[in-house]
């Protein structure tokens, strides 16, 4: 027999305990979807650095475009014999995830202004009210189809744009390259404020500077066309 005054305290920690399951199991579930949701990203992002290497010769070992660890996805190539080749498979990503990004956030933009989402937004700070209800006349309009497309064109953009920023890694081996070689080429010294711009970059994650770097392509995209107001 358990005391009733230790009662309230067994059923106490009994709720802690389910809590903290429930915790442990919707954070999960919650970096599961995360990482699937990014995986386009991740996949350009890999795929830039094979390509480039292919492009000026390095031979590639390995190749992960996406998986559930960390790194999410890597590629392990050969040692770059020259300065310019480590630099162009370090950034290689940052061109090509951006272009890649700022090309679905086009034909996202170019889609919502032909479906008035566009502008039922650009009215919302000066009419709340009349901004939601056109945006809900916009939608209802819509087909599933262009939602659907719309939707896609949307994550595609932003998942991409999120994975642009070159790792920790690249810049490691940047760093590296740069000590090795400056003495006999001062020239590469031209590469270190870009270690450190990458280096910064990474930091400033844990602040979203990368998820704020994909919605500027995305407001770079609705001013090309015109779209919110622009």
């Amino acid at each position: 027999m358990i005391p009733d005054a230790a009662s309230p305290l067994v059923a106490a920690l009994a709720v802690l305990v389910a809590v903290t399951m429930i915790v442990s199991v919707v954070g999960s579930i919650t970096r599961v979807v995360m990482r699937l949701l990014a995986a386009p990203g991740v996949v350009v992002h890999e795929l830039a650095h094979k390509q480039v290497c292919h492009l000026v010769g390095v031979p590639v070992k390995e190749v992960v475009y996406f998986r559930f660890g960390d790194p999410p996805g890597y590629v392990r190539h050969a040692q770059p014999g020259r300065y310019r080749e480590s630099f162009a498979i370090s950034v290689a990503p940052f061109l090509v995830n951006t272009v890649v990004s700022v090309a679905a956030f086009l034909g996202f933009a170019a889609l919502a202004s032909s479906l008035g989402i566009a502008d039922a937004l650009a009215t919302a700070t000066a009419d709340p009210i009349a901004s939601v209800t056109a945006l809900r006349d916009a939608l209802e309009a819509a087909s599933s189809g262009e939602l659907a497309l719309a939707f896609a064109l949307g994550w595609l953009g932003l998942a991409v744009g999120v994975q642009a920023f070159p790792s920790t890694g690249d810049a490691n081996t940047l760093w590296t390259h740069s000590r090795s070689e400056w003495r006999r080429r001062p020239v590469v010294l031209l590469g270190v404020p870009v270690v450190v711009v990458i280096y910064v970059a990474n930091l400033l994650s844990w602040l979203w500077a990368d998820v704020l770097y994909a919605l500027g392509l995305c407001l770079l995209a609705f001013y090309a066309v015109g779209g919110l107001g622009f």
